[in-house]
């Protein structure tokens, strides 16, 4: 479930266009028992929780790019510079239609994002890490779709455990089993993927103790983006905290690659923030969500 390579538009057959128009309230979709997704779904109450896409967006982008290749292909196969905040606002539309649209929706998503991770491919012009210069790269390779999807299960939970609440084991173990299906949809293949959470942890710490994953200047000038470009008008007012919580939520060893700032001393002044935005988060989504495009781009 890529959040950073590329953005792409589905067309829409007309027929549904009015239907579609015609949005259910999000209050009929947490009801609603058509998609992939049951009300009471572990995946819906993650997702209803405007802080884990609010606060754990930023350090789910940066580990993604901290694997080399992914770097690659961010830097030349979107404009990251000039759309970062709105192809993000585009990708948290897209899930928001995998977690609560029906499965019509959730397929459209699908398929429109494995169209496009088609044709994002390459080689590294320079050595990247311990990858060589002419290293090929692409969007499809089911080892990159696997890290990228490990890093929005492994920053979501750690983002709803920090600001949210505690899941339980039961719950936890459920959630992965959920975002796995949304892996699936979104083209990663079943065999790639951990059967268990224990298990995708396991490949979690296993990675983040190789080689591979690293920090890169390619990833430092996506960072770079994340943490100092200014954030659009409805979101400026969670800068404060959406830093600290990337620096927060990066694994040790990646926040001193990035040479990101955290001490005990932060944890306070993010707490307060996570807080207030508690009460902010609702509107300032729909501002934001106001300001980007219409779902029916969706970002990969």
């Amino acid at each position: 479930m890529p959040l950073s390579w590329h953005a792409v538009t589905v067309p829409r057959d007309p027929s549904h266009e009015e239907e579609l128009n015609r949005a259910r309230t999000h209050a009929e979709r947490m009801a609603s028992r058509d998609g992939y997704f049951a009300p009471e779904s572990v995946i819906r109450r993650v997702g209803n929780s405007p802080l884990v896409p609010l606060l754990g967006g930023g350090p789910a982008v940066l580990l993604q790019v901290a694997h080399p290749l992914v770097a690659a292909g961010v830097v030349h196969h979107s404009d990251y510079r000039n759309d970062l905040w709105r192809r993000l606002l585009r990708t948290l539309q897209a899930l928001y239609l995998i977690v609560y649209g029906n499965k019509e929706e959730a397929e459209r998503a699908g398929e429109a994002v494995r169209a496009v991770h088609a044709h994002v491919r390459g080689r590294t012009s320079e050595p990247l890490g311990p990858f060589p210069a002419g290293t090929p790269y692409a969007a499809s390779d089911p080892d990159l779709m696997l890290w990228v999807h490990a890093t929005l299960v492994e920053t979501s939970l750690a983002a709803y455990r920090r600001f949210v609440g505690r899941l339980e084991p039961d719950e936890e173990d459920a959630y992965y089993r959920e975002m796995a299906l949304v892996a699936r949809v979104f083209g990663v293949p079943s065999p790639a993927l951990p059967a268990t959470l224990a298990e995708f942890r396991g490949y979690v710490r296993a990675r983040l103790a190789g080689p591979e994953i690293c920090v890169t200047l390619p990833a430092r000038e996506v960072a770079t983006v994340i943490l100092q470009a200014p954030l659009p008008a409805p979101l400026r007012l969670l800068a404060p905290a959406h830093r600290l919580a990337t620096a927060a939520l990066l694994p040790a060893r990646l926040r001193e690659e990035y040479g990101l700032g955290w001490s005990r001393a932060d944890a306070l002044p993010l707490a307060l923030a996570a807080r207030s935005l508690r009460v902010l988060a609702v509107p300032l989504l729909r501002a934001a969500g106001r300001a980007a495009p219409p779902s029916r781009a969706y970002a990969t």
